[in-house]
């Protein structure tokens, strides 16, 4: 399946204007992104990082990249000269790399906090209980060209509403608890996925990241 513009349009018609959609097209060939493109569509998200330079490398070059999967530090110089955003920045190690790369390529990059906020124990992120511990770090480690954004999170992967929503609220909770020392541009909150997108946007999303339902399944 291609791209299907017709139901970007139609999911966006239905969102708030301040509620972005990204589309994630990890294992998608570049067929299917240049018909996304084609149609308009500037950002796409990816989860690995071969992949994502390898379709930055043939893709037109005003195409703003978004790294969003789990991001090892010494992975960070192959995406650095090009990336618009990364998503899942999880530690202040991280954070300090990404700074350290933008100054090597001259440029500013914008980041995401990821939050754990799911049930399993395999999702990647901060816990919520350091978030006076982070507020502290980030005071204490300011990281030049680096712009932090927002926050990100993924609720657990259940059929239960109730627990989706309460984990979408938390994010918003910590989004909040932050924002008061960060800069005017700390305005993102990315959560809700082609599964959970419209719980995500009653609880104060900000960005939506969908893949398959925009995609089809993955390859």
């Amino acid at each position: 399946m291609a791209f299907d513009f017709s139901h970007y349009k139609k999911i966006q018609d239905e969102l708030p204007a301040h509620v972005m959609i990204l589309p994630v097209s990890k294992t998608k060939p570049v067929e299917d992104l240049l018909d996304a493109y084609d149609n308009g569509i500037k950002q796409f998200g990816e989860n690995y990082v071969q992949e994502l330079v390898s379709k930055a490398e043939v893709m037109p070059k005003d195409i703003q990249w978004h790294f969003i999967g789990h991001l090892q530090s010494n992975k960070v110089k192959y995406i650095a000269p090009f990336v618009k955003m990364i998503h899942g920045v999880d530690s202040l190690s991280l954070l300090k790399e990404i700074g350290k790369q933008a100054r090597k390529n001259n440029r500013i990059i914008e980041v995401l906090l990821q939050f754990h906020i799911a049930q399993e124990e395999t999702k990647f992120g901060w816990s919520l209980d350091d978030i006076d511990q982070i507020k502290k770090e980030l005071k204490d480690n300011d990281v030049p060209l680096v712009v932090i954004r927002g926050v990100m999170g993924m609720a657990s992967f259940v059929d239960d509403t109730t627990v989706i929503r309460k984990e979408f609220g938390q994010l918003k909770k910590c989004f909040d608890g932050l924002k008061s020392q960060m800069s005017v541009q700390f305005d993102i909150i990315s959560m809700g996925m082609s599964g959970d997108w419209p719980i995500a946007v009653e609880e104060g999303s900000t960005l939506i990241r969908l893949g398959s339902v925009l995609f089809g399944a993955r390859n």
